[in-house]
């Protein structure tokens, strides 16, 4: 399964704050830089991630964004559910659009269904918190910090 960029910065903003604190602010425009990404982009997925209620925006001079709730309270998976609008792996599990003549009799989707499921498990056994543990680390890599 191949997650969308969308899901992917959802996950990096929240790697991001979680390695900067709950307390320090950061920008949108020093995330996009760090990360060499859109700002048009991160813009749309701090305003939904804001909305789920995982970040907080600080408006006026010297805002920002920061973490709202731990990084412990963050699942991977329900984050993973929450920001991907589509988990037809194959044609036949959209039942609106499915044109397959093999459906009535596939085993295969069977499969990767199990399959789709173990994936989310594996991912809901993952907080944002398991992601940073290696704070130091990863402070060198994004805020150009020496270890």
């Amino acid at each position: 399964m191949r997650l969308t960029l969308y899901t992917d910065y959802s996950l990096r903003v929240l790697i991001y704050l979680g390695t900067k604190g709950t307390e320090e602010l950061a920008t949108v425009q020093e995330i996009s830089d760090t990360y060499n990404i859109s700002k048009n982009h991160l813009t749309k997925v701090v305003h939904e991630l804001g909305k789920m209620g995982l970040i907080e925006t600080v408006r006026g001079r010297g805002g920002g964004v920061r973490l709202h709730v731990a990084p412990e309270e963050i699942n991977v998976g329900q984050l993973v559910r929450k920001t991907e609008d589509d988990f037809h792996v194959v044609e036949c599990f959209n039942t609106e659009s499915n044109m397959c003549i093999l459906s009535p009799a596939c085993r295969l989707k069977g499969a990767l269904y199990e399959a789709l499921q173990a994936y989310l498990a594996v991912l809901d056994s993952y907080t944002i918190a398991d992601f940073i543990v290696n704070k130091d680390e990863l402070a060198a890599i994004l805020f150009n910090r020496s270890l």
